[in-house]
């Protein structure tokens, strides 16, 4: 989800309302359901100004061999929310990943991940992020940072 198009009702000139950010996250989270973001299991719980927050209740094929989520899935889901934090700042113009930093601090057992992203840093061309998740015992699981590109 990280290439954005002008949504329901967003002007990409303007900031978003909070009726219209809840139109563009609905119609994106529709748009989304058939593509990896569906496969994995992404909820979006909400998306504001200061935060995107996402959960994902993990099942065994979010595992790996060892029995703890498997890193990819955590580096998704960090991608995924830090992505949708640029295009909720961004509506209508496209963007993309050009770095990704992950620290993986926990192994994540089953149960359900949150993962909260902002946006730390912003100029006309490129926007930097940050992300943590947490599992459902209340440990930090990993934290990230990403650059986004802003075309």
């Amino acid at each position: 989800m990280n290439n954005a198009d002008t949504g329901p009702g967003m002007n990409p000139k303007q900031k978003p309302t909070a009726e219209e950010r809840e139109a563009y996250m609905q119609a994106m989270s529709k748009a989304a359901e058939p593509t990896f973001w569906g496969y994995l299991g992404c909820e979006m719980e909400s998306a504001s100004e200061e935060a995107v927050i996402i959960t994902l209740d993990t099942q065994p094929h979010h595992m790996n061999m060892m029995g703890i989520v498997h890193g990819g899935v955590l580096s998704s889901l960090m991608d995924n929310a830090m992505g949708i934090a640029v295009m909720m700042e961004r509506p209508g113009e496209s963007t993309v990943t050009s770095n990704l930093n992950v620290h993986f601090l926990t192994p994540a057992k089953e149960g359900r991940l949150t993962v909260k992203a902002n946006i730390m840093h912003r100029t006309r061309r490129s926007m930097t992020t940050e992300s943590r998740i947490t599992h459902e015992n209340g440990e930090l699981v990993a934290i990230s940072t990403g650059s986004f590109r802003v075309k």
